[in-house]
Formats: structure tokens, sequence, C-alpha cells
């Protein structure tokens, strides 16, 4: 693949650069970058020379991004983000990351203070893909330490671009889940959002605010970035959560939109879920009001409402009744390579839904091979990969060895943690 170079007093720049393809999309980089320069790879040596070419141009294509991230043309800078948000969203690119993550930071911080609309949603989305790729520890911590404010300006700033703002509303929820290393400030971030989906909730003459479609879908972001947040939340925080909002919550059931009344019904699924978790017997004064409100959602025969959003709502208000009834939960396999995991509470599926939002089509693949996600649900280090799984999962000899060099590096990650506490008793 011909590459356009040009140098100047910084070394080498960047040319034009071109958007992934679908052929760039089938070289699946499976493992952190370093893996690349393995002594011990299985595949031929022809192969070996050829697959070292395509991960040139692919790590060639990567920092052409990260310069135009800063490009005078907003265009460029659009294309550069939704290029790494490609990257970021479909593999597991730790090493190369880590080394430029404050330069990317950077970036992001850039556009989301000085661009518009499109922009900032991609910068928004990328942040939360950046953190995704450096799990759980200082570096994302450090990544969100720098980017907080802004999300949380963008957020209260009702001059702000509203989908700039609905984007933040999702990406914040889950950066913090991420990267937040203070349970305190999980609260206040929590507050945030309920200053703004509450402005949803019924007036105290019990009439329905007049909300337009772009600021529901906000509050609907923010309820749904909330919900998130609830399932890392203490004990003593729930039971005044439940006390202050499980009663309010029933009055986004009656709104206009319907992306809302689902959002504030698995909400509603999720609290008697986590209250029935503290206390089997817990008991909900409004308990029979909601349930005949839940009734009518899952027989909804409205004939000013859309088939399609009909059918939609119906379904998950049968499963949201079941689980205000009997606490029952539908679940779901979700099957990636040679694994499968179980869907099987309303907890469960707020997260996988939350990761999912934002590496899509890739997620079976961050499920697969990214430590951090894997750790989330409970799924243990990457599994190592015979020749007769490769051969079912249609992989090749190379993918093979990227896959299962990162699953030794988890697993010797892991063991070296273990060695850390075994030794660390404390000097006092």
């Amino acid at each position: 693949m011909p590459r356009n170079k040009k140098k100047n007093s910084r070394g080498g720049q960047h040319g034009a650069v071109q958007p992934f393809s679908d052929e760039d999309a089938s070289i699946e980089t499976l493992s952190h970058c370093s893996s690349f320069s393995d002594a011990t790879s299985v595949a031929d040596e022809g192969g070996e020379t050829n697959e070292d070419s395509a991960q040139e141009d692919f790590q060639y294509k990567l920092k052409g991004f990260i310069d135009s991230t800063v490009d005078k043309s907003a265009k460029t800078r659009q294309g550069a983000l939704d290029g790494l948000k490609t990257a970021m969203a479909t593999r597991i690119l730790y090493e190369f990351i880590s080394e430029r993550r404050m330069t990317i930071t950077d970036s992001i911080e850039r556009c989301l203070k000085k661009g518009k609309g499109e922009e900032q949603r991609a910068a928004a989305s990328l942040a939360c893909l950046l953190c995704i790729q450096l799990g759980s520890g200082i570096e994302s911590e450090e990544v969100f330490k720098t980017l907080k404010p802004i999300f949380k300006n963008i957020l209260a700033d009702g001059s702000a671009n509203i989908q700039a703002r609905q984007a933040v509303a999702t990406s914040l929820g889950l950066c913090t889940l991420v990267a937040e290393d203070d349970i305190l400030d999980v609260q206040a971030t929590m507050e945030c959002f309920e200053n703004l989906f509450t402005r949803s909730y019924a007036k105290a003459d019990g009439t329905s605010p007049s909300i337009g479609p772009q600021v529901s879908q906000l509050h609907t972001n923010a309820l749904l970035s909330w919900a998130l947040l609830l399932t890392i939340c203490a004990a003593s925080q729930l039971k005044d959560i439940l006390q202050k909002h499980l009663p309010k919550l029933q009055m986004l059931l009656e709104s206009d939109d319907v992306n809302m009344r689902i959002a504030a019904g698995e909400t509603i699924a999720l609290l008697f879920e986590l209250a029935r978790d503290m206390d089997a017997e817990y008991e909900f004064e409004g308990w029979d009001e909601l349930c005949d409100k839940l009734t009518a959602l899952a027989t909804d025969c409205n004939k000013h409402r859309a088939k399609t959003d009909k059918r939609k709502q119906r379904s998950v208000f049968r499963d949201v009744l079941k689980a205000v009834e009997e606490g029952a939960f539908q679940s779901e396999t979700i099957r990636f390579g040679s694994e499968r995991m179980s869907i099987d509470s309303w907890v469960r599926k707020r997260t996988y839904d939350a990761f999912r939002e934002f590496v899509g089509s890739g997620m079976n693949y961050h499920l697969q091979a990214n430590e951090f996600i894997r750790d989330v649900f409970e799924l243990g280090p990457p599994m190592l990969v015979d020749s007769a799984t490769m051969k079912a999962m249609k992989i090749s000899r190379f993918e093979r060895h990227l896959h299962n060099s990162a699953a030794f590096k988890a697993r010797t990650k892991a063991r070296s943690k273990f060695r850390d506490k075994r030794v660390d008793v404390g000097e006092f």
C-alpha cells in the first residue's frame, strides 16, 4: 500500500490518511501491539512478513489519525476521531494506546472544547473507548480526571449543542463506571444526571412538563447512565435512592417518548432487583398502582402510538412486570468464540448494554480478549485458543498467536498481582 509522507522539523508527518476500509477491518489485530514483535510467532515466514507489513500499515494509519485530530479542518478532525473510534471498538490496542494516552486525551479535550456538535459527539465516544481500552486503573483515572470537568460543564450548559450534551450524558456514565476511584465522586456525578432526568418528572400539580424530543433524549440518556451507576452504589445510598426516586420514576412511564418510557421501566426493574438483593422481603407502598401502569404498558393498544413503538414497548414491559411482580428475569445467552455468558439479571443487562453501545459489533471480541471487560463480567483471564477452536472460529494462525499472546500476558499480569499481594504484608 503506497504511503504519502512528508517531513518537517518535528520529524515524520503523516499525509492524507484514509478512513478504515472493509479490508482493514478484516485484518484482526487481536492483541497488544508489542505482541507483533514476539519471536514465537506461529505464522510461516512468508505470512509473517506480509502480516508485519499489514501491522505497520495499520499503526501508520492510527498515528495519522492521532495527528489529524488537531487538523484545522473540522471534517478532517471528525474523520480522524471516527477512525480511532473504529479501531478501538474492534481491536485490543492497550500498549499502543497507553504510550499515547495523554496525546489522545489532549486531542479529545480540544475537540470537546472547540468543536461543534458531531465532532463533540465523536470526541465524547472516543473518551469512553479510550477508558475501555486502558481498563480500570491509574491510566484511565488520569484520562478521566482531565475530561470529567469538561463533560460536566457541557452537560450542565443549557446553551451547548444538544447532540453533544446527549453524547456526554452517555459517555460520562460509562467513564465513571470504569475510571472513577472515589465513591463520593460517583455520587456527585449521579446528582448531575438527576438534575437532568428529574425535569421530566410530573409537576407539583400532576401535569407533565412540555419537553421536546431532543431534550427528552438527553433526559433518557442521563437516566440510563444514572441507572448504570446504581449497579455500583453502596447499600446505604441505595436505600435513600429507593425512597426518593422510586415513587417518582413511575411518572416517567407516562412520557410521550417511548425511549423514556422504556428507560424508566428498565430502571424500575433494576431498582427492585437491587432492593430485593438487600432485603428479600422488600415492599413498595405504591406496588399495586405501579403494577397497574406496567400491565397497561405491556398490553398497550393506544391507537395514537406507532405500531413499532407499541411492539417494542409491550415486549420490554412484559419483562419489567415480571421483575416487579415475581422478581423474574428473562435470561439471555451471549456466545463469543468457544465461550458463552449468561445475561441473567437487570444489573448485568444494564452493564452489558452500556458497553455494547460503544463497541457495537466488536462486543463479542472484547468479551473474548479485553481483560478489563472480562473482569467486569467475571469471565476470568482470556482463554488460550487451540488449533481446533481456531479452525471452528475461522481465524488465521497468526490471529491465534496474537490472541494467545494477549492471554498469556493477562495471566502473567494476574499472577504478578497475586504475588505482590502475597509479599506485601506491610510495615508498621
